[in-house]
């Protein structure tokens, strides 16, 4: 019998003071707010996030950037770029959020093929590098949490999508000469960082291995349900991970402020509900790691739909939105990856 859906929290988040800032407190007190709200979510079992331990980080990042952002909450906050801030709570914030990471990993492969969870702590991670902090980000939670599964729990290939509109630089970065974790992101492109070009595909053993999906502005649901159904998902077939994740920023939708893509929240629970098929299709967990997302009332929506919609296991061919024509752009990337992927137009 597969275990509960699970959900990680921890209070800490609430710590991480960044003032009148996107990236704030009110996001999780949002969230919050709409779980009480909806009893389809009651069936997750909270959960309290450990801190992450300084090997699991450094697993990723650098021992001097832990020390720095230590230093910086120890000595009562600081601007560490344009972007980024740090208060007093918020190096233990960000060891929860790393740590929340970890354990929903680690619960997900102990539940079994079945299992699913959201890790959703701020702050977030996916712009983080090994040695900066950037872009509201202090640790790269998902990426921590990846690495963490090769590293210590057996787990020999790892599938990241990461589908926040801002390119995910670090975890991108992390893994550009990995074959063990395959790294794909749909991004607007022209967007801060201003990475993530179509081209950008790995090095060296990982070549082929970083999946780089940039969208125009105004891209909608017809266009990243399409990346994920007829580009992520044969990658999937044809890499065949035993543990998916998902850098679940929400940002890509019509309501959020600093972008200009047009997701609604169908496309979201589209999203997750292939996700959840393609999971169940291979026969492994799949858990969503907390990203972006800045207009709060759509945030505390599309997180409760994607929790919902990975604990009701839907039918794809019963989801709107699943169902739309293959989108140009996922034909010139299945093009672009055929010489690393021979099978993925077989895949789709």
């Amino acid at each position: 019998m597969t275990a509960a859906p699970v959900f990680l929290s921890h209070e800490s988040s609430l710590h991480h003071d960044t003032g009148q800032h996107p990236e704030r407190i009110r996001r999780i007190e949002v969230i919050l707010e709409s779980l009480a709200g909806a009893p389809e979510t009651s069936v997750y079992d909270r959960i309290d996030s450990p801190a992450a331990r300084f090997s699991d980080l450094e697993r990723v990042h650098s021992a001097s950037h832990v020390e720095r952002v230590a230093a910086a909450a120890e000595a009562g906050g600081a601007q560490l770029d344009p972007d980024t801030v740090v208060s007093a709570g918020s190096f233990v914030a960000a060891l929860h959020a790393a740590g929340g990471a970890v354990e929903l990993v680690r619960r997900l492969l102990a539940g079994g093929s079945g299992q699913v969870g959201f890790s959703a702590h701020r702050p977030p991670g996916h712009h983080a590098t090994a040695d900066r902090a950037m872009g509201f980000c202090l640790f790269n939670n998902v990426a921590v949490a990846a690495r963490h599964a090769t590293a210590a729990l057996g787990v020999e290939r790892v599938l990241i999508l990461d589908w926040d509109v801002h390119h995910g630089n670090g975890t991108n970065d992390m893994f550009w000469e990995s074959d063990d974790v395959l790294f794909a992101s749909i991004h607007q492109l022209p967007l801060y960082p201003g990475s993530g070009r179509a081209s950008e595909l790995g090095r060296g053993q990982g070549r082929g291995y970083t999946v780089n999906l940039p969208v125009p502005p105004r891209s909608g649901d017809d266009v990243f349900i399409s990346l994920v159904r007829d580009v992520v998902m044969p990658l999937a077939r044809c890499f065949m991970p035993q543990l998916l994740l998902i850098s679940a920023g929400y940002d890509a939708h019509a309501d959020d402020p600093l972008a200009q893509c047009l997701v609604t929240d169908d496309g979201f629970i589209a999203m997750t509900a292939l996700m959840r098929g393609l999971a169940a299709e291979l026969e492994v967990p799949v858990g969503c790691v907390l990203e972006g997302g800045y207009d709060v009332d759509m945030l505390g929506r599309c997180v409760t739909h994607t929790m919902a919609t990975l604990a009701a296991a839907p039918d794809c061919a019963t989801v709107a939105g699943t169902d739309i024509p293959t989108h140009e752009l996922a034909v010139l990337a299945r093009e672009r990856l055929l010489p690393f992927w021979p099978r993925i137009s077989s895949a789709t």
